[in-house]
């Protein structure tokens, strides 16, 4: 039986994108218990000394090192799905379309990343810390492994999440669905969403939620700012012509 073109392509790319999913999941589960110290030791040497970590499940031993394997290789797999993704829907694509989507691509692979450092650096120590100092005095503080992982990893992913505003806000003008006074205008919604967004996507703690939700904000206010200057340096360009 004669397959579609289409279907032998994506399921050529599809072939490739498991196979280096497999590598870089069996090298990652190979290297799990550095990949834990790696992630684990800057953040846990801002936190008390006494604080130990622990596990009190039978299986956390050999599935909190799968689970992390599996998700540092998609993280890293992440930029090659994509391109293959690209590449296969390319072909249908306008030349206008693809000069406006695969930036777009890029500066959102971009940002998710550096969402995922901020969170790693700056919301992940001090939540914990916070976490840490607050128990009652004679209280010794250790945390479960699997709880732990599954915290840094819900921060980071809400954060690269949240660090796609200035993306959407581009897009929302890009469209014309918004213009830019109408998103101006309707800032104080945006800060109530954000918030609204942070208590959804972060853990069920008002340090992490307003951790994740003020930079929301903020980077809501730089794709303002961006499409601002966007849309004055033609009229300045105009101007000059002119004169």
């Amino acid at each position: 039986m004669n397959l579609h073109p289409h279907f032998i392509e994506i399921k050529k790319r599809l072939t490739i994108c498991g196979m280096i999913l497999g590598l870089a999941f069996a090298v990652c589960f190979y290297y799990a218990n550095d990949i834990y110290t790696f992630i684990s030791t800057p953040i846990i040497s801002k936190l008390p000394q006494n604080l130990q970590l622990i596990t009190t499940k039978v299986t956390a031993p050999f599935m909190v090192p799968f689970k992390l394997s599996l998700i540092v290789s998609i993280i890293l797999c992440a930029p090659i799905i994509i391109y293959h993704i690209w590449q296969f829907i390319k072909p249908g694509l306008y030349l206008r379309e693809r000069k406006l989507i695969y930036p777009i691509m890029l500066t959102s692979l971009s940002l998710f990343y550096i969402g995922m450092i901020f969170a790693w650096v700056i919301i992940c120590p001090v939540a914990l810390k916070f976490f840490a100092s607050s128990a009652p005095n004679g209280v010794l503080v250790m945390f479960d492994i699997g709880d732990y992982l599954d915290f840094i990893v819900t921060i980071m992913f809400a954060s690269g999440i949240a660090f796609q505003i200035p993306i959407l806000t581009q897009i929302l003008i890009k469209t014309e669905i918004m213009s830019l006074e109408q998103l101006t205008a309707k800032r104080k919604h945006i800060i109530v969403i954000a918030l609204i967004i942070g208590m959804l996507l972060a853990p069920p703690d008002v340090i992490s939620q307003l951790l994740l939700s003020i930079p929301m904000w903020i980077l809501f206010e730089m794709g303002l700012l961006c499409s601002r200057k966007r849309s004055t340096s033609p009229k300045i360009f105009i101007d000059k012509i002119q004169n």
